[in-house]
Order: structure tokens, then C-alpha cells, then sequence
């Protein structure tokens, strides 16, 4: 079977040591050919056209270069090319020449048949050339020399320089084939040879020892050479068999690529290579009385997982047949891309593995996944269309983040989806990001239990209309008072809880909070609109929107006292959009605020059709506003986009009198953050209320004459920024 992660067909670097060992043995396969060729004379050239059994021995030894024996396991660069039997009995019968021109022409009609590159073919042409030749020197020494014009006719006492000539043919031609290997995978000879040495030498016996039984047998006639095929022909096809029933539940049906099962034995063959080497290293370590150093001294192996971003679109939109061509094209410019002896694999969908055997550290790994990256990034057309690839890749590393395959997966998987969600491209395995890591799930214990105890609290910060300084809005943050660890943001534990069932109930316990301090500051006849935060995963709970029309009856609230933020990543899916929650929520006539702006792939038409009263424009825009003209031209197209679509537009992180100054010269709506105030405890926020409530015209530090109460002066109790909640809520 073909193997979709042979890179052999690539052509060496130019003066590399796998380039020089090429031009070498090329050189001296090509000397050794000719002065093969010189040694033939014309009498033995005429004696040729009179010995078809020559010709059948040529044709035989064309198919076997073309149909190799693959038996399972191997593929069709280690598999039993039945060739040597054939040439090494013409070699055997009529000497080197003919055996050399056979296998030459045999070697050349497969590599153009095969379109294997031309470096590659001159190799194995002068590979097979020099193990020939030092079979034939071995055979001389024994005094055997068949020639055409007097073939040579083995007998039993000829057995012992038969053998000694085939253990020079097979240890010639696997040094040679070894040594290439070595040097492409980047691997020790030994190592390479050991491979499958047990495997190519039972092969060879018995390739090599039907070779004397075929010169007996076409000396008596050609035609004997028929029923000795036919053997070949049963083995072939019982290997054929074997191998499709072996390759079918090692390989992906669609790609051709290794599956998770084979991913997991190569994997656990890297892992045990790199614990040998470290072992041996050691050892030599003690015994030179050196210390072990703190880097592994064996060296790492590295796993990523790659998964394609927004693939989904395109099964959607063109169909699964098309997504099967772009899966098949993206399996092809990974196994290019690759390091020599690195395993591309399908995990299922457009999650792909990359394994690497050996890699130096970690910004060696970042290296090869930008490599890969930058290979999918290349514009593909499909069906008249043309496609943008990207892929988010994770990566871990033994023996640094895990012990074992599963544990080295699950961590290149974490690391996959820190990629995703922070559209780095490429993110490597850290603790610290890990939401399935000790500490994380201590903190989720704490979680379940801070809900019941009362240490969820909401702060408030303020939104301000640039045109007049009024006040639009407040926005509801939620807080940890953690009985050992202090007040915690939301970016400590809400990650965590939006991968379980405690986000429902956090959330709904920021609704109610929220609800009932509107209400609250309501009947002080301080009339605000509270805003709360709402993850994807809300917006698919039916209970949400029930949640929400009984606190509204409870607390006798209208439907414009609260505003829900949804994130803008939540317009590219579908389920969420289009869900019944948001229907609900529409008939309810509760207003949806669009966060986090410019940071997704909004679709216009799926956001005119959310009831959406707002667009708030990312904080990472407005706060390089000043510095640089590309931002200012985003910020400037938001602002007349909303407005063209009839809705507010907020900045989020104004910081200071001159961005303000600027986002009110280019018409946007409202602004909120440190400026205007950072976020309050409802009991401070109820008392900023009151005192601008006592003055109508405008809150200060609307219109940069001066920071708000809680503003960012420069004596500010607090270095902390808090800018309109980084995770959801």
C-alpha cells in the first residue's frame, strides 16, 4: 500500500550529508556499470539474441520491481521485491552484465511507472548495481563465472559460495538502502538497520535461495520458469489480501492517512525510543561522573493536534462531497510539510495528529506547526470557488507535559483549544491553561459550593452617551469573594464553569442579582438599564428566557430594564442564533447587545435578523485608537456600519479624555470604562447613581473635563483593569 507520508520522493538539500552520501554511491554505481558494460564482448552479445529464457528472466524481473510483495507491516519501500530472485539467478547463470542491464532497466521502468524522482531512481539503479557486483566478486573468489556464452549451472557442492555470495548481496544492498534511510529520517544506521533487519533477512533467504533453483530448472527449458512464477503469483495475492484487511483498520478511508490506532503504536514506539536514549545517556553520564542535566537528556517527542477552523461553513454551505475533497487536499499539504519521519494521521472530521519522533524543544515544535500553518494558509479552489484555510494547532510534548500517548492527546487538545480561543494559530500544552488540571478542578469544588453560600457578588460599571454625557446603562460583572483567595475576577473562574452545568446556575443568578438591584434602584426613581453578559451555551437554555420573564413580573420590571451581551463569536453558530431561547427572548422585547466587535466573523444577515440594539466596539481597537491609523480606520468603519444598521454603538476601554474626544469626532454612541468609572459594588454604585441623578445634565468626565468618582487618575487604589467583562459575565 501506498504511504501517504513517504517524503523519500523529495529531493535532498545541496550539500547535506544525505546529498553527498547520494552523489557517492550515484558515482560509484555508474563507474562500476560501465566497466560492467566493457566487459562484454560481441561473441556474448550474439549469444544473447539465442537465449530468450533471457528475456523472460528481464520481463519477470520488471514485474517483481513493479509488484512487490507488501505483507503486513511493511509498504512499498521495505516490501519483498521479488526482483531478486530473478536477477541474482541471471547473475548466477550468465554473470553481472546481463544481471546489472535487468535490473537497471527493471529499476527505471517502476521509478517512471511509480513517478519517483530522478535522484531516487540513479540510487536504487546504482544500489542494485554495487550489491551485484560484490555478489559476483564473492562468487569469482569461489572461482564461479557464468558468462552468456557459457552459462553456469549451480551443483550441490556449490551451495556454500551460493550462500556466501547471496550474504554479500543482501548486506551490501540493506547497508546502502540503511544509510540513505538513516540520514533522511535523521536516525542512527544502527537504528535504521534494526528496524526491520529480523523481517528483510528472512525475505531475503528465501528470495535468495530460489535463485539457484531457477538456474537449474531454465537450463533444462524456459518453460520451467512458468511454473516457478506461479508460487509468486499465490504469495502475492494472499499479501495483498492481508495487507488491504491490515491497512483498512490501520488507515483513514478517505485521506489514506494513518488512523488513531496506528497514531497510538508509532506513538508509543517514539516514546520508547526517546526512554532508551535517555537511559543510555544517563548511564553514560554516571559512568563518566557527570551529573544529569535539568533538560531530558533523551531528547523529546511531540504530538499536535490540528483542527481546521470554520470547516463546518463548508459542508454547509457546498456540501459534504466538496468538504471530502478540501479534507483529501489538507491530508496532502500536511504530509509535505513535515519533517522526514514525522506521522501525519486523521483522528475523524477535520481533526488531524502530527507526530514527532524527536524534537528539540518546544520552539523546534513551533516551528514545524507554523510550517504546517503556513502550508494550509496557501488559497485552495474548489468547484469555482476559492477557500482560505486555517487550523488551530496544540501541542505537547514528552517527556515535559505527559508520560503516555492518551495523556500526551488530551493535553495537545487542551492546548488546541487555548489556540482557538485565542486565535494565536498555535499554542503549546501549559498547566496553567489547563481547565482539566488539579488545581482548576479544586477551584470548580469551591465553585459549587460558593453558589450556596452567597460569594457571587456583581459590580457595576457605568455606559455613557459621548453626545450629552447622559447615562445609557450599567453593566453587570460578576465577582468571587473566595474566603482564602480574595475578590476574584471572572477570567479566574468562569472558564471553568463554562465547561459544566454551574454556568446555567451562575448565570441565572446573575439574572435574578441583576433584576432585583434594577429594581431596587427603580423604585428610587434611578431608571437604568442593566446589562448582563450571556455565554452561547445560555442562549440554548429554554430555562433562560423563563428565568427572565418571571424576575421581570416578580420585581415588576419592563423588558427594557435589562440587556443581555452576547459575544460575536455566537453569530457564527447556527444552533445558538437560531435557537428557540432567542425567540423567546425577542417576544419578551429584551434588547441584545453585541460584544466584543471586530473580533469574530459576524454574518450581516444573521445580526439583522437578532433583535440587537447595540454594538460594542473590542477594547484591543479602541485602545490603540491614538496609535495607529489602521485601528482608528476599524474603529471609524464600526461606528458608520452600526450606524447604517440603525443601531448604538459602544467603545469599550476608553481610558482617557482623548480617546473619548476622538471616538465623539467619529459619531460614536456611548463608551464605557475607566474614564467614566471602573466597576462598583452595588452599594457604591447606588450612591454614583444618586449623585449624578442629582445632576442631569451630564456625568462628569463625559466629555473629558475630568474623571468620574472611581476614575483612572493616577492615585487610583487599584492597578487592576477591568474593562466590560473579558469572559462571559
Amino acid at each position: 500500500m501506498k504511504d501517504p507520508n513517504n517524503t523519500r520522493n523529495t529531493m535532498p538539500r545541496r550539500g547535506s550529508p544525505l546529498w553527498i552520501f547520494f552523489v557517492a554511491v550515484i558515482s560509484l554505481g555508474v563507474g562500476a556499470f560501465v566497466v560492467t558494460l566493457t566487459r562484454l564482448t560481441a561473441t556474448e552479445l550474439d549469444a544473447l539474441v539465442h537465449m530468450p529464457v533471457i528475456l523472460i528472466l528481464g520481463a519477470f524481473i520488471v514485474f517483481g520491481e513493479l509488484r512487490p510483495i507488501i505483507t503486513p507491516g511493511s509498504t512499498e519501500n521495505n516490501g519483498a521485491t521479488t526482483s531478486t530472485t530473478f536477477s541474482f539467478a541471471a547473475l548466477l547463470y550468465a554473470g553481472l552484465p546481463i544481471a546489472a542491464v535487468l535490473q537497471a532497466v527493471a529499476v527505471i521502468t517502476c521509478g517512471v511507472f511509480r513517478g519517483r524522482t530522478p535522484h531516487r531512481i540513479a540510487f536504487n539503479v546504482a544500489q542494485y548495481t554495487l550489491s551485484l557486483a560484490a555478489a559476483q566478486l564473492a562468487l569469482l573468489a569461489c572461482g564461479i563465472h557464468g558468462v552468456p556464452t557459457g552459462p553456469w549451472v549451480p551443483e550441490g557442492a556449490d551451495l556454500p559460495a551460493i550462500a556466501l555470495a547471496g550474504a554479500v548481496y543482501f548486506m551490501c544492498n540493506d547497508a546502502l538502502v540503511g544509510a540513505a534511510v538513516a540520514l533522511h529520517e535523521r536516525v542512527s544506521l544502527i537504528k535504521a538497520l534494526r528496524w526491520d533487519l529480523g523481517y528483510q533477512v528472512l525475505v531475503h533467504l528465501a528470495l535468495l535461495g530460489l535463485a539457484p533453483l531457477m538456474v537449474v530448472a531454465m537450463d533444462r527449458s524456459a518453460w520451467f520458469l512458468l511454473l516457478i512464477v506461479l508460487p509468486f503469483i499465490a504469495v502475492y495475492l494472499n499479501a495483498s489480501v492481508s495487507v488491504r484487511r491490515e491497512h483498512q483498520a490501520l488507515h483513514d478511508g478517505l485521506t489514506g492517512l494513518p488512523n488513531r490506532k496506528m497514531l497510538i503504536v508509532r506513538t508509543e514506539e517514539a516514546l520508547g525510543e526517546v526512554r532508551g536514549a535517555t537511559a543510555r545517556r544517563l548511564g553514560g553520564m554516571v559512568g563518566a561522573g557527570r551529573r544529569q542535566q535539568a533538560d531530558p537528556v533523551g531528547g523529546r517527542a511531540g504530538l499536535f493536534l490540528l483542527d481546521l477552523d470554520r470547516f463546518k461553513e463548508v459542508n454547509d454551505t457546498l456540501g459534504h462531497p466538496t468538504g471530502d475533497r478540501l479534507l483529501q487536499l489538507v491530508a496532502h499539504r500536511l504530509t509535505h510539510s513535515v519533517r522526514p519521519g514525522d506521522l501525519v494521521a486523521r483522528l475523524g472530521g477535520d481533526e488531524f495528529a502530527v507526530l514527532l519522533p524527536t524534537v528539540r524543544d518546544a520552539a523546534a515544535a513551533r516551528e514545524v506547526a507554523a510550517r504546517l500553518r503556513a502550508a494550509l494558509s496557501e488559497p485552495v479552489r474548489l468547484d469555482g470557488l476559492s477557500f482560505d484555510l486555517e487550523a488551530s494547532v496544540g501541542i505537547a510534548l514528552f517527556p515535559d507535559h505527559a508520560p503516555d500517548f492518551e495523556l500526551l492527546l488530551q493535553r495537545a487538545d487542551v492546548a488546541m483549544y487555548n489556540a482557538k480561543e485565542n486565535r494565536t494559530g498555535v499554542e503549546v500544552y501549559s498547566p496553567d491553561k489547563d481547565r482539566n488540571s488539579p488545581a482548576r478542578l479544586g477551584m470548580l469544588g469551591d465553585l459549587r459550593g460558593a453558589i450556596d453560600r452567597g460569594e457571587l457578588e456583581l459590580y457595576y460599571q457605568p455606559k455613557i452617551s459621548l453626545h450629552d454625557g447622559q447615562l445609557v446603562g450599567m453593566e453587570a460583572l460578576i465577582r468571587w469573594r473566595h474566603p482564602e483567595q480574595g475578590l476574584l475576577e471572572p477570567d479566574d473562574f468562569l472558564p471553568i464553569a463554562e465547561q459544566t452545568y454551574l454556568m446555567r446556575a451562575i448565570t441565572h443568578y446573575v439574572v435574578n442579582a441583576a433584576l432585583a438591584q434594577a429594581a431596587s434602584w427603580w423604585k428610587e426613581d434611578l431608571a437604568v438599564q442593566v446589562s448582563v453578559n450571556a455565554s452561547g451555551r445560555d442562549l440554548l437554555d429554554t430555562g433562560l428566557a423563563e428565568t427572565i420573564e418571571e424576575g421581570l413580573l416578580e420585581h415588576g420590571l419592563p423588558a427594557a430594564a435589562l440587556q443581555l451581551e452576547i459575544t460575536e463569536r455566537i453569530l457564527m453558530n447556527e444552533t445558538a442564533y437560531a435557537s428557540e431561547t432567542v425567540g423567546a427572548l425577542a417576544e419578551l422585547g429584551i434588547p441584545l447587545s453585541l460584544d466584543d466587535f471586530g473580533t469574530g466573523y459576524s454574518s450581516l444577515v444573521r445580526l439583522k435578523r437578532l433583535p440587537v440594539e447595540e454594538l460594542k466596539i473590542d477594547s484591543s481597537f479602541v485602545q490603540r485608537l491614538s496609535a495607529t491609523a489602521e485601528d482608528a480606520v476599524i474603529v471609524r468603519s464600526i461606528v458608520d456600519l452600526v450606524r447604517t444598521l440603525g443601531l448604538r454603538s459602544v467603545a469599550e476601554g476608553v481610558e482617557d479624555a482623548h480617546t473619548a474626544r476622538l471616538l465623539r469626532e467619529m459619531g460614536c454612541d456611548a463608551a464605557q470604562g475607566w474614564h467614566f468609572g471602573r466597576p462598583m459594588d452595588a452599594a457604591k454604585a447606588t450612591e454614583w447613581l444618586r449623585g449624578i441623578n442629582g445632576f442631569p445634565g451630564s456625568i462628569p468626565g463625559s466629555h473629558g473635563l475630568r474623571p468620574s468618582p472611581g476614575g483612572s487618575g493616577p492615585n487610583h487604589e487599584s492597578d487592576e483593569r477591568d474593562i466590560a467583562s473579558r469572559s462571559s459575565l
